[in-house]
């Protein structure tokens, strides 16, 4: 979401592949200040009656998850955490934060502050993926639930196609209305990420 770290998500049903440029261009203070300060414009009364461009998903997205665990494993990637993620994993398991963060956490630095992450296993898999599925698939992050509706990924026509490369559902399956999508993003703004 705005200012958020476009990644590889890791989850049961959630992962995308970024380049680095796309990433040194969404962690830039330009990048995360002008989309914040569009969407505090889009919210001021001096806008209203005026209406903003309308997002390329209009009319909806179709994606339907076929399941490959792709977005689980084989690349190097982040699953960044809120407070209530960790609480959620940390309940799941039956562990106490700070137990749960020396186990299964690290702290990535992504230039202006660091951030909490899961970490992943020696072959780049998700620490919660097995062959079974996913090990805290009932509280797995929002990032992992909300894929592929990431602000980075539904920013416009060419970065969902993009996205696709990596990501068979996309393009299959149920279609979800501009609404479903906005309420995923809004997610992510009611919910932030854990920085140090």
């Amino acid at each position: 979401v705005f200012g958020e770290v476009p990644e590889r998500s890791k989850g049961a049903d959630c992962k995308s592949v970024v380049s680095a440029s796309k990433v040194r261009i969404l962690l830039s203070p330009l990048f995360i200040n002008f989309r914040l300060f569009m969407n505090i414009m889009e919210s001021l009364f001096f806008f209203r009656g005026v209406k903003m461009s309308e997002p390329f998903y209009r009319d909806g997205l179709k994606f339907e998850c076929q399941r490959c665990s792709y977005c689980c494993r084989h690349e190097p990637g982040y699953v960044f955490l809120s407070e209530k993620d960790l609480m959620a994993m940390a309940g799941e398991l039956e562990m106490k934060r700070e137990a749960f963060i020396e186990k299964y956490c690290s702290w990535v630095d992504i230039g202006f502050f660091k951030r909490l992450s899961l970490i992943e296993k020696d072959n780049n898999d998700c620490i919660f993926w097995s062959e079974s599925g996913c090990e805290v698939y009932k509280a797995r992050p929002l990032q992992c639930r909300s894929y592929p509706f990431w602000v980075q990924v539904v920013e416009n026509e060419e970065s969902w196609s993009e996205e696709s490369a990596s990501c068979p559902g996309i393009g299959k399956g149920k279609l979800h209305s501009a609404e479903e999508i906005g309420d995923w993003l809004q997610k992510r703004l009611d919910d932030p990420l854990i920085n140090s």
